[in-house]
Formats: C-alpha cells, sequence, structure tokens
C-alpha cells in the first residue's frame, strides 16, 4: 500500500520505464510474456499500461483508524515523491490500477486461457499469500514492505510443484494475487493502526513488488 501520488512521482515513474526498458532489451521480459503466450506486441502494452495505471488509483472505501502519533521522529523519505504521513482518524482506501487492477484482470484472462485449474489457483494463491503475509511489515511513512524476491521464488516453486505443464501462468497469477492478498489486503489492520489518510491496494508501495513478484515467478518456473 502507498500513500498518494504527487507530481514528483512521474520522475520516478520516468526512471522505472527507463529501467523496464533496458530489461526489455536483455529480453528477459519478452522470455516471461512468451511464456505467458503473449505476442511482443501486447507484451509491451501490459507493460505500459501497468506503468501508467500505477499513477491512478480507485477509491473504495473509508475506514476509521486506530492511530497514535508516535513518541519518535518519522525518518524524511529517501527519494523525493514519498511524502510523509500526516496521521488522521480516517482512511481512503483505494484499488491502484497498475499494481492492482490490470494484475487482476490479467490473472482471468490468464485462468481463462491455460491449463490451470481452479484447485491449482486456490492453493498457488493461499500460499503465496500466507508467505507474503508472514515475510510483509508495516513501515511507518512508507507503507507495506516485504524482501522482493521471496513472493517470486514462492510462486515459482509452488507452480512447478502443483502444475509443472502449466507452472508460467500458474506462477504469475499465485505470485501477483498472492501478494495482493497477503501484503495488502490482510493487512489492512496494520493500515489502520498506522492513521495514514490514503492507502492503495497495489500501490506505489507494493506495484513494483507485484510486477516483479509476477515476471520473476514466470521466469523462474
Amino acid at each position: 500500500m502507498s500513500s498518494p501520488i504527487n507530481p514528483r512521482r512521474f520522475l520516478i515513474l520516468l526512471l522505472l520505464l527507463s529501467v523496464f526498458m533496458a530489461v526489455v532489451q536483455l529480453g528477459l521480459l519478452q522470455i516471461a510474456f512468451s511464456k505467458l503466450g503473449l505476442s511482443s506486441s501486447s507484451a509491451y502494452l501490459l507493460l505500459f499500461s501497468s506503468l501508467i495505471g500505477s499513477v491512478f488509483n480507485l477509491p473504495l472505501f473509508t475506514m476509521r483508524t486506530e492511530s497514535q502519533i508516535p513518541p519518535f521522529n518519522i525518518p524524511k523519505p529517501l527519494f523525493p515523491g514519498f511524502p510523509i504521513w500526516r496521521f488522521t482518524d480516517r482512511t481512503m482506501v483505494a484499488l491502484n490500477v497498475g499494481g492492482g487492477l490490470i494484475p487482476i484482470g490479467f490473472s482471468l484472462y490468464l485462468f481463462q486461457h491455460s491449463e490451470v485449474s481452479l484447485l491449482d489457483v486456490f492453493q498457488g494463491v493461499f500460499f503465496v499469500s500466507l508467505v507474503s503475509y508472514i515475510f510483509s511489515r508495516p513501515i511507518h511513512g512508507l507503507g507495506i514492505g516485504m524482501p522482493i524476491l521471496v513472493a517470486p521464488l514462492c510462486a515459482a516453486l509452488i507452480a512447478v510443484l502443483l502444475n509443472p505443464d502449466a507452472s508460467p501462468p500458474l506462477a504469475y497469477i499465485s505470485g501477483t494475487m498472492g501478494v495482493l492478498v497477503g501484503a495488502d489486503l490482510l493487512r489492512l489492520k496494520d493500515i489502520r493502526k498506522m492513521g495514514a489518510p490514503f492507502a492503495a491496494i497495489g500501490g506505489a508501495g507494493t506495484f513494483d513488488g507485484i510486477f516483479i513478484t509476477g515476471i520473476v515467478a514466470v521466469l523462474l518456473a
């Protein structure tokens, strides 16, 4: 989850875009997306849609917080564009388009166009969600953080064990949905305690984690 986007975050998105384009040149993204049955044009469309969509959040609901002003000073953000949260008694919860809505939609697409069973998906998402919840931690002033390679490694392993013949799509679905559930939805109670005015499911704090989780999980599967 993350605090709301401000104009300076566009600079960070441009930097992310440059990094991703470099990865594309190395062929890693093309390999990953080809394993998912996507053409180069479809892969680029998904990539740019995810990057641009990360700027937009769809409001879902507001919840009352249980926050108290902490007895310590919150450190300044390491990078511009990540504002310090002001503590409040209500939090607006939203769904990020690039880090939440698009991965959900693409996961549904993969489920319908692959040899992945509903039981495989349930088991994969369950285990990755459990691991994501265990390894994720609330970080005051930033959101929910977790080691970035934990979820993709878990998703790839589970996918290969459950369905070796369709491990790439299962790894993507398990990895992305598992992070959304385990590191976002199950952590809403922690966001409630942090008193953030805004929290985005799949937001910029976890967007890169969700995106990289899907790609790395597919490469490893």
